[in-house]
């Protein structure tokens, strides 16, 4: 399994097969880093923004006994319309639905099979531990221990 910076593709419904071959791809890179190199720090030498709809990158190098990462991320689409007034205040509340009852086997079931979608592919993906001193960098790495250990779930 190789990694495709450019999966999963822009507005494409995501399915689990791609994002675990990616997730494997990703460990696969990382295994391949030379072991002994004696890599004491990761740097975050920059982070852009692009325009929405753009693919996200991100490279890493070795250099001497550093990681170093650069990351481009697009920005969100726009929200739809209709959201807030003309005086850019956000609009009253609807009336409250109907209450819905689930049973518990409803529950049972519904638990179950997203059990079972779920990947346990991440169990062997380490968190990164330690902090940067940049905030934009230190921000990114907590979202993505966040991220790391909501896919164990």
């Amino acid at each position: 399994m190789s990694f495709d910076p450019n999966l999963p593709l822009p507005s494409a419904n995501i399915t689990s097969s791609v994002l675990r071959s990616q997730f494997h791809g990703l460990k696969d890179l990382i295994d391949a880093l030379p072991t002994g190199a004696g890599i004491t720090e990761a740097v975050v030498d920059a982070v852009t923004t692009l325009p929405p709809g753009n693919p996200a990158t991100a490279t890493v190098s070795l250099v001497g006994t550093e990681l170093r990462f650069t990351f481009a991320l697009p920005e969100g689409a726009t929200g739809p319309a209709g959201q807030q007034g003309n005086d850019g205040q956000q609009g009253p509340a609807g009336s409250q639905g109907p209450p819905v009852e689930v049973t518990q086997t409803d529950l049972n079931n519904a638990t179950l099979n997203m059990l079972s979608q779920s990947s346990n592919v991440t169990n062997h993906v380490a968190d990164l531990p330690n902090s940067f001193s940049d905030p934009d960098a230190e921000a990114l790495r907590l979202k993505m221990n966040e991220l790391i250990l909501a896919l164990r779930r």
